[in-house]
């Protein structure tokens, strides 16, 4: 039994030394193969082609009023009568009464002045008949020379005539006067603060409302001083204010409780760079977002923001790339001969999807589309497939085929890998 315990390890050891000398003594045999020819990489291409590029701008701003005024009334007491409309966001004509201050003081005032014009008058009529029963006198005493202005009581006359003349206008003012104890809309406008209401007693300074002109609203946008080229704006010089100048069209988009679209126009181009954001400023109108036209939509609102995008000009022959196919926003990759190329490049103009390039590439190169990592100039690839030019897709209904709509934030950056 103990022998049998003794031979057991002892086979054992021998056995795997037998086979670990056997296995040493026949290693594997690999068989190289022939290194492939074919690239490992495969890319998408796009033929670069010049094209006509529609440039759109985008940028943003606050909804404002075209004319925005302070309301104050021009004589004081007390307000005893509200138009039932008279209160925020409420529309009135141009015209239209708002308010009433009570009238009875000045109605007063009005019968003062009446009499005291009634009273000039007569004095004057007096000094009239008086100085023609003068002029008798003196030429029944025989008297053929000219009488004196005394004689003839001229300064007299001069005052009284001065008398009625003052009290006229003193009935006007009065009358005036009484005429603004009503306030009445300067303009079609809407209520942008109600501050008074009935009962309350104001005076030449009380503020009663704060109203605002509603035939067509503005938008103040920015545009980064290197788009300036690419668009024309409505610039005018001191002597050709009736020169026609140019209005591009312009869409601006609300968001405040659907996605709306109202369609303006620039009409203004500011004097001056803007002092904290170093950029140009234009001003886009608006025609009258609260008419007929609006009905149905959401309302625009005062200080609302907004975005707009700004038609600008068309560039020929452009050479048109998606952004993708550009790494670190100074070069790209193109296929020669079936090798990767790396090409530097200039960018024109560039928004968030696309980019127009001024050097760099020609027409014809073979674009590549295909995002990469790591790889150097000469890396053999393989060309999968070739698509068109960005713009040269199957144009949408309501787009020029050639002509692609494309944007441009005010203060977008280089996109790439």
């Amino acid at each position: 039994m103990m022998i049998r315990k003794l031979i057991l390890p002892v086979l054992v050891l021998v056995l795997l030394g037998a086979a670990s000398a056997w296995i040493m003594s026949n290693p594997p045999q690999a068989k190289r193969r022939p290194p492939q020819k074919a690239p490992q990489l495969t890319v998408e291409t796009m033929r670069i082609a010049p094209q006509a590029f529609s440039i759109t701008l985008d940028s943003y701003g606050r909804i404002r009023p075209r004319t925005q005024s302070t309301l104050l009334p021009q004589v004081a007491g007390e307000i005893v009568w509200i138009s039932a409309k008279f209160r925020t966001g409420s529309f009135f004509e141009k015209g239209e009464a708002l308010l009433k201050i009570d009238p009875r003081d000045y109605e007063a005032q009005v019968a003062s002045a009446r009499a005291s014009l009634a009273s000039a008058r007569q004095k004057l009529a007096e000094e009239q008949a008086q100085a023609e029963q003068a002029a008798q006198d003196w030429r029944r005493l025989g008297n053929r020379a000219a009488a004196p202005a005394l004689v003839q009581r001229k300064p007299q006359l001069a005052a009284a005539r001065a008398s009625v003349e003052s009290a006229r206008a003193a009935l006007k003012i009065a009358e005036l006067n009484l005429e603004r104890t009503e306030i009445r809309a300067p303009y079609t406008a809407r209520v942008l603060n109600k501050n008074v209401d009935i009962g309350q007693l104001v005076s030449t300074g009380t503020t009663l409302a704060t109203l605002y002109a509603v035939d067509y609203v503005e938008v103040r946008l920015p545009l980064q001083n290197r788009d300036l080229k690419y668009i024309d704006l409505p610039e005018r010089y001191r002597f050709d204010d009736n020169q026609p100048v140019a209005e591009p069209d312009v869409t601006i988009t609300s968001e405040l409780v659907r996605t709306e679209h109202w369609q303006g126009r620039v009409v203004l181009t500011e004097g001056a760079i803007d002092d904290s954001s170093r950029q140009l400023y234009v001003v886009a109108q608006i025609d009258d977002p609260y008419g007929k036209a609006a009905a149905g939509r959401v309302p625009l609102k005062v200080g609302q923001y907004v975005t707009a995008r700004i038609q600008g000009r068309t560039v020929q022959d452009a050479l048109v790339i998606p952004n993708r196919a550009i790494y670190q926003g100074s070069y790209v990759y193109k296929v020669v001969d079936g090798v990767l190329q790396r090409s530097d490049v200039s960018i024109d103009w560039q928004n968030g999807s696309h980019a127009v390039i001024g050097n760099g590439l020609q027409s014809g190169d073979q674009l590549v589309i295909t995002p990469l990592g790591q790889v150097v100039s000469g890396t053999p690839v393989k060309q999968a497939g070739e698509q068109a030019a960005p713009g040269r897709e199957k144009a949408e209904p309501g787009q020029q085929k050639g002509k692609p709509e494309q944007t441009r934030t005010a203060a977008s950056g280089e996109d790439g890998v």
